[in-house]
């Protein structure tokens, strides 16, 4: 993990390097995949790199004010867990299954104590990297939720994005869409852009900006610790005001102690940590998710899956998930 170590002072941020712990939603596969389509992009002199937009989101519709989202619980482990859960109070409707993992990894890590089997509710994120995944199996292997990635930038849209979220769906699996964000790119146009491209579900789960550095972007400029907080700010307030849910934070140890600790407590992280327990890496941050794995293995994927959990128990999951739906629906 000494590639995650990184200092905050500015000059030495310029010479930071993205950070070691590359997931399987990022790396490219060894088998063939889906192409992407992108726009034109050219390179001002001053090194920002300027993506071509496709015009304003058509329908977006904004609610009158940003709605307060519940108080994030503190993490806490738990015991495995397989059980049905029975229907919500009032019986307006049922609780779904939590399937017990059954992940392998091809880097299993000895975590201690605090592993993440020892969390009740696991899941996955995916790209078009995974390529055509047999969602059915994927579920029945553990995978109660799932991160889909949808867009980059002002102008890129995962190929395989319209069809993970249909078929993640329909096997049962609660999932959400994640944006790359590209830091020489306004905020306004890519938040536009994410939500000209996912639908709005009251069902699904918060959207997420994946905010961590780029090493793909020729954009090399960096920002201010103020400059990305601002940024990362604006993007979400807009995706808060049109799904009516407040977007959760994915990031990486080293981009997150450079711009992050300390910073926008209010809202629910999504925290990579591939080698130690999130509580090594990002010391009195709470969070919700913890992607411990970008090697995981699974029936209905070919190739390597990034594994995640969830923060609490079985009934913690269900209650969370009921909150959502209903910050979405005020």
């Amino acid at each position: 993990m000494t590639g995650c170590a990184s200092s905050s002072n500015p000059v030495s941020a310029l010479a930071i390097k993205p950070s070691a712990e590359t997931t399987a939603s990022v790396s490219k596969a060894s088998g063939p995949v889906p192409e992407v389509a992108v726009g034109e992009s050219k390179v001002t002199a001053d090194g920002a790199e300027m993506l071509a937009w496709a015009g304003p989101a058509a329908g977006t519709h904004v609610f009158e004010s940003v709605t307060q989202q519940s108080a994030i619980p503190a993490e806490r482990p738990a015991e495995a867990a397989t059980a049905e859960e029975p229907a919500s109070e009032g019986g307006s409707r049922k609780r779904s299954r939590v399937y017990s993992q059954q992940f392998r990894d091809a880097k299993p890590i000895n975590f201690g104590k605090r592993a993440p089997q020892h969390y009740q509710v696991h899941g996955v994120d995916v790209s078009r990297w995974q390529g055509d995944i047999d969602w059915t199996k994927l579920r029945m292997q553990g995978a109660n939720f799932a991160f889909i990635k949808a867009t980059d930038g002002g102008d890129h849209l995962d190929p395989m994005f319209q069809k993970n979220w249909r078929k993640a769906k329909e096997a049962g699996i609660k999932r959400g869409a994640y944006h790359f964000f590209y830091w020489c790119r306004a905020a306004s146009s890519q938040a536009e852009w994410f939500i000209r491209n996912v639908p709005k579900d009251p069902d699904a789960l918060p959207p997420v900006i994946d905010a961590e550095y780029n090493g793909e972007s020729r954009c090399k400029k960096r920002l201010t610790r103020a400059q990305y907080v601002e940024k990362i700010r604006v993007f979400s307030e807009m995706l808060e005001r049109h799904y009516g849910k407040r977007p959760i934070i994915y990031t990486a140890p080293d981009f997150y102690e450079d711009n992050l600790s300390g910073e926008l407590t209010n809202h629910p992280f999504w925290l990579r940590s591939v080698a130690a327990h999130p509580s090594k890496r990002y010391p009195n941050r709470r969070w919700v998710f913890w992607q411990y794995s970008g090697s995981g293995l699974s029936h209905g994927v070919t190739g390597k899956i990034d594994l995640n959990v969830f923060y609490g128990s079985v009934n913690d999951w269900h209650n969370w998930l009921a909150g959502q739906r209903s910050a979405s629906r005020d």
